[in-house]
């Protein structure tokens, strides 16, 4: 065999760094070892898998050709390292997850995962629908945790569990002991909102069609814990999933408003993996353990 696994493992480092020095510094290399392992790759096949621009490196065409195979290969030779030393199937993970299902759901998915006689690490990375998309399509997650619709035709989306939005609001606001609102309601109301390229704002916004030039939106916040605090303190409504208002709702703390009939904010969370990434066998404990998760109760109107 003319290539070594550490010069595969350069040449991703390279390519997720675009530098050769923070690539040496992520594999504990010295920078001249790891660029002397990435121009031996390169010349013992007389390929160039980068196009240098001073220090920094950009993948060309024939390097995102493999990128996702040279992937695929090292996380099998990780999962056979693992058999040989007699470890756990499963193995370290990379997950990413919009905010609601990162801050209400997959922590308590990371302890069950990692509750296993060799504790394999889970990384967790939360950020919105778009960002994490980018991630997985870029092999810097294994998988992606997402709330919004998504059409890529390199990653694979799979239906995981259905939620829906709530509108919601203090028990000092007007609204709070008024039965199901009307739309000249959620136009009145002032309003506190999750940020544009959120799967939150996505629904909202699939849910308020044709009223949304008339809304009143005083905040765009990026935190679900930001927007439930500044309703509390009454400065407007909001609409949020289910899942991170159950406790708030239990509480008192925040009441749950009945929208109307015809304004649907239902919902799926979903599972991305990029369509050329290995499934690795931690990767489908994982996708498991998710699917195990209790659904959260109905609001009590």
């Amino acid at each position: 065999m003319k290539f070594s696994f550490r010069q595969l493992e350069v040449f991703l480092a390279a390519a997720h760094f675009q530098n050769i020095t923070r690539a040496a510094d992520s594999l504990a290399m010295s920078q001249s070892a790891a660029s002397s392992a990435l121009k031996e790759l390169e010349s013992q096949f007389n390929i160039q898998l980068f196009d240098r621009v001073g220090k920094r490196l950009q993948l060309n065409e024939l390097g995102r050709l493999y990128r996702p195979k040279v992937e695929a290969l090292l996380a099998r030779a990780g999962e056979l390292e693992q058999a040989f030393s007699k470890h756990t199937e499963v193995g370290a993970l990379k997950v990413g997850a919009t905010l609601t299902i990162g801050n209400y759901l997959a922590v308590g998915v990371m302890a069950q995962y990692m509750n296993t006689p060799t504790h394999p690490k889970v990384s967790l990375e939360v950020a919105n629908t778009r960002t994490i998309a980018k991630r997985v399509s870029d092999f810097e997650l294994d998988i992606g945790l997402i709330e919004g619709e998504l059409q890529s035709s390199e990653l694979e989306v799979i239906p995981w569990r259905s939620d829906e939005l709530v509108i919601f609001c203090s028990p000092e606001h007007p609204f709070a002991n008024k039965g199901p609102l009307s739309d000249t309601d959620l136009r009145s109301a002032t309003w506190v909102m999750r940020e544009q390229g959120s799967g939150t704002r996505q629904t909202f916004e699939r849910g308020m069609h044709g009223l949304l030039p008339d809304l009143d939106i005083l905040l765009e916040l990026e935190h679900t814990e930001a927007i439930k605090r500044a309703v509390e303190a009454n400065l407007g409504i909001g609409c949020l999933s289910r899942v991170c208002l159950a406790d708030a709702f239990r509480r008192g703390s925040l009441v749950p408003l009945e929208a109307p009939a015809e304004r649907q904010f239902d919902r799926t969370f979903y599972f991305i993996l990029h369509k050329q990434k290995y499934r690795s066998a931690g990767i489908d404990r994982w996708i498991d353990l998710c699917k195990q998760l209790r659904e959260p109760p109905m609001p009590d109107w």
